[in-house]
């Protein structure tokens, strides 16, 4: 009897909304220097924040999106942010801004806009070097940090380069790679050939290249090569940027927050001066993945992601405790 003198229900009908903001799906703009806007992006909620500095430099945000499948179900909330010159942020002509001081201002500002503190800052890569310079001025702001696939200097990088290329390139192949360098032929299908399947299959992605994950694909054709060039050089043999001259060892031991140095046993990286790090680095954890390379987010994917979640759990619950120095 109730129930039939109840109001009937219209198909479709639903609880009115109240909320009027407007809502973009997590997209926010912040400006930057009062003159360009950069692009953030916020995924998930959760008391555990964890802003994203992408690698390149001039790379994108995209190659991250593996992050959406780890992070917001153990109901951790993260960020992504393109960096200036990058993805969907303003790209500027004027090289002259890309360059590291820049950048760890731009950070903080993007910290401000977004409204973080007592966050984790993940930097891969280059974003890790950021990271690291961020966290040497600001690091009053930050909970906890993560420092993933970069060692903490340029000769080191450049050192352990040149040991790669001749242990992954054959006697033709190098004399083919020297020949093309020397004639500054960087455009051309056989060196970008040499790249790809020579080395960036063996140490940036293992997976083949014809098989490698969208996003990384993605990332890869959106690249901005000015910035690239600005700041690293034509290749990852040519470090003549501006971050050349780049070395930050003898500051590690000064930041004192919860550290994790993540990377892989076949990462570009030399996987020894990853550990030198992580013993600098006075509160911190060092983890490389067994089957990782330089993208371990991908192809070691279950230990890295592990490695991750696990040390952002323990410094957010606490019980966290750094390796044995």
């Amino acid at each position: 009897m109730l129930a039939c003198n109840a109001p009937e229900k219209k198909a479709g009908s639903s609880t009115p909304l109240t909320d009027t903001t407007v809502k973009t799906g997590g997209n926010k703009l912040i400006s930057i220097d009062g003159k360009y806007n950069v692009w953030t992006k916020k995924i998930g909620e959760g008391k555990i924040k964890v802003l994203l500095l992408h690698g390149g430099p001039g790379f994108s945000h995209d190659y991250m999106e593996c992050f959406e499948d780890f992070l917001p179900k153990e109901g951790i909330e993260f960020y992504y942010y393109d960096q200036l010159g990058c993805g969907n942020s303003d790209a500027p002509a004027d090289t002259s801004l890309y360059n590291i001081a820049r950048y760890v201002e731009e950070v903080e500002q993007v910290r401000k806009g977004l409204g973080l503190d007592n966050f984790y800052i993940f930097g891969h890569s280059w974003g890790g070097l950021l990271a690291m310079e961020y966290l040497h001025k600001y690091q009053s702001h930050v909970k906890g940090a993560i420092l993933s696939n970069m060692t903490a200097g340029m000769k080191d990088y450049t050192g352990y380069s040149a040991e790669l290329k001749k242990k992954l390139f054959s006697a033709r192949d190098i004399a083919v790679y020297d020949s093309l360098d020397r004639l500054k032929k960087y455009d051309s299908p056989q060196y970008n050939d040499l790249l790809m399947n020579k080395l960036y299959s063996k140490v940036i992605c293992q997976i083949p290249v014809s098989n490698w994950p969208e996003p990384l694909m993605r990332a890869f054709k959106k690249a901005n090569h000015n910035v690239y060039i600005q700041m690293q050089g034509v290749d990852e043999f040519h470090v003549t940027g501006n971050f050349k001259n780049w070395e930050f060892w003898d500051k590690l031991p000064q930041i004192k927050v919860p550290t994790l140095v993540l990377g892989g046993m076949n990462d570009e990286m030399n996987p020894v001066s990853m550990k030198k790090e992580g013993q600098l680095l006075p509160n911190s954890r060092t983890y490389l993945c067994p089957k990782g390379s330089h993208m371990a987010m991908y192809d070691d994917q279950q230990n890295y992601f592990t490695a991750l979640l696990g040390f952002l759990k323990d410094v957010d619950s606490s019980t966290f405790k750094p390796d044995v120095k």
